[in-house]
């Protein structure tokens, strides 16, 4: 399938993904010290931030005109929509710093090459984590997928207090609307003085 525009998608048309349990075990963990490099070509360690990060990770971003990974891509639950979620925290970025946000990322398991790439061309203001090696999928047991011999992390939203998850939205549905329901919530469920 080639994939015309990334953004103009009808949800009604693409399968749900429903909750497997699969992010359960995630609110209350401290995070590992694990540095993943980020497209502003610095190595991120999330477990050495302090204050309030939002991690939203995402299964890959595709590129205009170019063919998805494989054909059914569309009719995966949970596949896509990742440049739709991408742009959605762009576009709410001030929003989501002023509601408490120290620090937002993105996370995808390609390499950092594309995602270096892809944050180019969408003009994103913050860094995009490659866990190319799945190191922190791995140490955090991210809820995971497997496509085209691919392990890709399944689309959900973190918010970490000095290291410590204290929030999870997974399953996230539909994309485009995940920034706006982390706003929320940050505005929500302030950072304590």
């Amino acid at each position: 399938m080639n994939q015309r525009n990334l953004l103009e998608v009808d949800w009604s048309q693409i399968p749900a993904p429903t909750d497997d349990g699969g992010a359960a075990h995630l609110t209350g963990m401290r995070l590992p010290a694990i540095g993943l490099r980020a497209t502003d070509d610095n190595s991120v360690t999330l477990s050495a931030l302090s204050g309030r990060t939002v991690v939203f990770a995402y299964p890959r971003t595709g590129e205009p005109g170019k063919i998805a990974l494989v054909e059914d891509w569309d009719m995966i639950p949970g596949a896509r929509g990742c440049t739709p979620q991408t742009c959605a925290f762009r576009d709410l970025f001030a929003e989501l710093k002023a509601a408490g946000a120290s620090q937002v990322f993105g996370l995808s398991t390609q390499s950092n090459e594309y995602q270096t790439e892809m944050a180019s061309r969408l003009h994103l203001p913050f860094p995009v984590l490659s866990d190319e090696k799945l190191e922190l999928t791995r140490a955090l047991t991210l809820p995971t997928m497997e496509v085209a011999g691919l392990t890709l992390i399944k689309r959900m939203a973190l918010i970490i207090d000095d290291a410590r998850i204290t929030h999870v939205f997974y399953p996230v549905f539909p994309p485009d609307r995940n920034a706006g329901d982390v706003l929320d919530w940050l505005k929500a469920n302030p950072v304590s003085a």
